[in-house]
């Protein structure tokens, strides 16, 4: 009897901890699902270069990926603003600025700190979404010339150009919402063809020529860089949205995309051809907007296209087209009719499987994190 006792003593210990790691595995299935938290002083900025097949030797872009974290401690650092404003303390010259979102106060106080040591920075912004911040009156109280777009449409570029060479651009906007919580992407590059589209394109808002008073002159809409054709566009002057359907219908093998709003219906019906001639044509989409009656993500999925909605409980804030795997559709051009007619946007369309693939890795990383709609409706 005393002998029965003492078994049952030694097997309550293994009871516990087989309790302990099921539900600590249990524990760790839910946690994925949400934003993780981490330590800032433990976590490297969230940065892509693209590289040649030689690892020692650095290609002609950078691209940068927002990875949204829950801070530990309420501290919020290593996010991509911190590489922007390197670029910014490495200018020597000039600094133009096109603003749709402003609240870090880190790139204020970097853009006053070129203004202090001689470099010259202009910048333009919406009035609507740049206003309620205090950032962009800390710029023009230190000296620095803004214009804002007064009109209902939106002045919804986010570039940078730097010495009149460098360009940063992309779908981050300067908010600690984009830097923490979106999913955004940027990239940033060298080349004077580039600088000077971005900046005939500046010069006119900065002259006050937005929306449709901004005229169609880009220099160099088509140019190259390192080998690979580059096509620059600004909306809505350049008619943008037929240079992205153009492009998309080169597709002979896929499509991926990742987009914040997709509305566009003939962008839609291309994408629905390209599908019905056997080409993989998938893509992720933000959760908000998805389900409404404007919305392509209907359209697609009964057709039977392998489109999801994204993970991240704040904004999927890509504008990302992949062709092939090896042209990028990329900038602040949301695939929206709004995009094409009235705001005032900038797009790029790069033709480089080097940088494909590092978009492609982005996609289906945030593929692998999406949800599958239920239903025939674009709903989690």
């Amino acid at each position: 009897m005393l002998k029965k006792n003492k078994n049952i003593w030694w097997v309550i210990p293994i009871i516990l901890v087989v309790f302990i790691i099921s539900y600590q595995t249990t524990n760790q299935e839910v946690v994925t699902t949400q934003l993780t938290y981490f330590d800032p002083t433990e976590v490297p900025k969230e940065t892509v270069l693209g590289k040649t097949d030689n690892a020692d030797e650095v290609s002609w872009f950078e691209v940068y990926f927002t990875s949204p974290k829950i801070p530990f401690d309420n501290k919020y650092t290593g996010g991509i603003e911190e590489i922007l404003i390197e670029k910014i303390d490495e200018s020597k010259n000039s600094i133009d600025v096109a603003l749709f979102e402003f609240d870090i106060e880190s790139v204020a106080a970097a853009l006053i700190r070129a203004k202090d040591r001689g470099v010259t920075v202009r910048v333009v912004y919406d009035d609507e979404h740049s206003n309620p911040d205090p950032q962009i009156y800390d710029l023009i109280n230190a000296g620095i010339p803004a214009i804002p777009d007064n009109r209902s449409a939106y002045m919804h570029n986010k570039f940078f150009i730097f010495d009149n060479k460098c360009l940063w651009t992309g779908s981050f906007n300067i908010s600690m919402n984009a830097a923490y919580r979106n999913n955004e992407n940027a990239i940033y590059f060298c080349s004077d063809e580039a600088a000077r589209n971005y900046q005939q394109e500046f010069q006119e808002m900065f002259n006050g020529q937005f929306g449709a008073k901004s005229p169609a002159d880009t220099p160099h809409p088509v140019f190259t860089i390192d080998s690979a054709r580059v096509e620059n566009y600004f909306a809505p002057e350049d008619q943008v949205m037929d240079k992205v359907i153009k492009n998309v219908s080169l597709a002979t093998k896929s499509i991926h995309f990742m987009v914040f709003s997709f509305t566009h219906d003939d962008l839609g019906e291309a994408m629905l051809k390209i599908a019905d001639d056997g080409i993989e044509v998938e893509g992720i989409f933000e959760t908000t907007g998805a389900s409404t009656k404007y919305s392509e993500c209907g359209s697609l999925l009964q057709a039977g296209l392998d489109v999801r909605l994204d993970g991240n409980p704040r904004t999927f804030h890509h504008k990302v087209i992949i062709v092939d795997q090896s042209i990028v559709i990329l900038g602040s051009f949301n695939f929206s009719d709004n995009a094409n007619k009235s705001n005032d946007e900038n797009l790029l369309i790069i033709f480089s499987q080097e940088l494909a693939k590092e978009y492609e890795d982005e996609y289906q990383r945030m593929k692998a994190q999406a949800i599958i709609p239920q239903g025939d409706t674009c709903k989690k």
